[in-house]
């Protein structure tokens, strides 16, 4: 694995689970988790992470002395030997959708019909639209569906209806404390956390030609069961160091297909947090998803099919990897 695959900082929180047993969350150290129900006085019993961020600036330091505590009770157990899981249930997603200006770029050009405006001309035109979203301030951004949260190393199942499954690895922030009107100058201290999400798209759902004046549908492009594989950790925001300086980078079998900087965004992390945050009401596990560089399938010609490998990582965020399997004929009928 690529040392930037590793998780940075001396520990990572995440969800895991041992055989048949419960899920509990875990504090991840050195290839080893410990059982966080084992540790006095966290929040919620340290049953669950969600539980965590609800008290996290309680839940912190206690996390920082379990670190540091070894063995002692002999709670810690292998990594290898537990099952790892999407390493939080939000209620909440708030997904931001062309916010890289080389990914939109690429898209407004793949989009243009045949026989449209040439390519040099859709790269300007959508330089400048670009500029002026940035200017005015204005984030383009929707709602997901926890029920498509899948875990970090699960597979993603392409539903029999879905032509064109897409990837799309993006830098996700997890809520702490609650956030509702807050400035950008103030929106990173309401995240407690970073990890990783693929937020797939079913790229012939996102626009209704049925129905063009309405414009986009989410609910089916992005909400299918599996099509936001998460985690594989929760990696503290004081150990992430510049969120607007990570690298992005996702594998298809192998061959790199996305490698770029959070540099690439138009609007960083705090901007899409406040914006957010001046509609709807950001509670603690919540994830708002910062959009995705280029490199998309539909730039390289290429989507996703039944066998296919992803592997995602993003600069001290560990890494994900999912293997793509079609919906078979019993789920169909089901």
């Amino acid at each position: 694995m690529e040392a930037h695959a590793h998780p940075s900082g001396p520990f990572a929180v995440g969800t895991f689970s041992s055989g048949d047993g419960p899920r509990f969350a875990g504090l991840v150290r050195d290839g080893r988790v410990l059982d966080l129900r084992t540790v006095p006085d966290l929040p919620g019993g340290g049953a669950t992470t969600r539980g965590l961020l609800e008290r996290w600036d309680d839940a912190l330091p206690l996390l920082h002395a379990a670190a540091e505590s070894g063995d002692g009770d002999g709670a810690w157990t292998p990594l290898d030997g537990l099952a790892v899981h999407a390493p939080v249930e939000p209620r909440q997603i708030l997904q931001s959708g062309a916010n890289y200006r080389t990914h939109v770029i690429d898209l407004a050009v793949a989009h243009e019909p045949e026989g449209g405006r040439p390519a040099e001309q859709v790269r300007e035109e959508t330089a400048a639209m670009m500029d002026r979203r940035a200017a005015e301030d204005q984030p383009y951004m929707f709602i997901g569906l926890p029920s498509s949260v899948t875990g970090p190393y699960d597979d993603v199942v392409i539903p029999s209806w879905c032509e064109k499954p897409d990837w799309e690895l993006e830098l996700a922030a997890v809520i702490g404390r609650p956030a509702y009107r807050v400035s950008a100058g103030e929106a990173l201290e309401h995240v407690a956390a970073y990890t990783i999400a693929n937020d797939l798209t079913a790229r012939e759902a996102v626009f209704r030609r049925d129905m063009p004046e309405i414009g986009t549908d989410w609910l089916r492009a992005k909400n299918p069961p599996t099509f936001t594989p998460l985690g594989p950790y929760l990696v503290p925001s004081a150990f992430v160091g510049d969120p607007g300086d990570l690298r992005v980078t996702l594998k298809l079998n192998g061959d790199v297909m996305q490698d770029e900087s959070t540099k690439d965004m138009i609007f960083d992390v705090a901007r899409l947090v406040a914006y957010a945050s001046q509609t709807v009401r950001l509670l603690p596990g919540d994830l708002v998803l910062t959009g995705s560089p280029a490199g998309n399938g539909m730039h390289w010609g290429r989507l996703l099919r039944d066998g296919d490998v992803m592997e995602g990582s993003i600069t001290g965020l560990g890494a994900q990897r999912n293997r793509c399997v079609a919906e078979s004929a019993d789920a169909e009928e089901a």
